[in-house]
């Protein structure tokens, strides 16, 4: 089964994710399929960078994102939606 989820990378004590398309019970920093985005949660507002289309893409193929996964997508769906 295939998993949307965090890929850290970054320093010691300055983390930075990858969003990434893994299998479930690979390691956090193991191998992944595809990367779909990138977050920063250090900058204020956090930066979140998501092919959302890609993501919507690996969503019909059977991926599941992770509950924090699936909480970054709602704050750039939102975000998108009130800036329209």
């Amino acid at each position: 089964m295939l998993r949307i989820k965090l890929f850290r990378f970054g320093k010691r004590g300055q983390p930075k994710y990858r969003i990434v398309v893994t299998e479930r019970r690979s390691k956090m920093g193991g191998k992944y399929v595809a990367q779909l985005g990138t977050y920063d949660p250090l900058v204020q507002p956090a930066a979140i960078k998501l092919d959302q289309n890609l993501y919507q893409e690996w969503l019909t193929k059977g991926a599941q994102p992770t509950a924090t996964v699936r909480s970054l997508y709602q704050k750039i769906k939102g975000h998108h939606e009130n800036a329209a």
